[in-house]
């Protein structure tokens, strides 16, 4: 039973496989989208591709900066990441585009929203590595004899 929670984990620390999974999830939701539309169930928006594509993103961002506090070397993951989250832009924005054949620039905010999810992504990873420098720092700091101060 560890065997399979340790594959689950190291699968789940791949920033490729994140990606893959998102960019699967994205193609899962935009058929549904479309299937829904077209059976008239529900009126589902236009840009609705855009809007999966943007929301599983974000996910991406979220989860993989999280992540990151758990790996050994943070460098290679760091590219690794990189390079995952620019697969999932461009394989989400194809999807989207194919789905809703509507470009990213006449999809309204939608181009303004990818610009801010991958400013925001790489403000997560820069947040993540802070909070991670500063666990090191106290996981090495002396706590045995707390300093003393001088009173006014």
């Amino acid at each position: 039973m560890k065997s399979t929670t340790d594959q689950f984990f190291k699968r789940i620390e791949n920033p490729m496989f994140q990606a893959a999974v998102a960019i699967g999830m994205v193609l899962v939701l935009m058929v549904s989208g479309k299937l829904v539309r077209m059976s008239g169930l529900i009126t589902v928006p236009v840009l609705f591709p855009w809007m999966t594509a943007a929301a599983f993103m974000l996910l991406f961002a979220m989860f993989n900066s999280v992540i990151s506090l758990s790996v050994a070397d943070m460098i290679k993951y760091w590219g690794r990441s990189v390079y995952g989250f620019l697969g999932l832009a461009a394989g989400a924005g194809f999807l989207a585009y194919l789905f809703s054949s509507i470009p990213i620039g006449e999809a309204g905010s939608y181009r303004w929203i990818y610009v801010v999810v991958s400013f925001g992504y790489l403000v997560f990873l820069i947040i993540m590595a802070l909070v991670r420098k500063i666990v090191e720092f106290a996981e090495k700091e002396e706590w045995t004899q707390p300093r003393q101060r001088r009173k006014r």
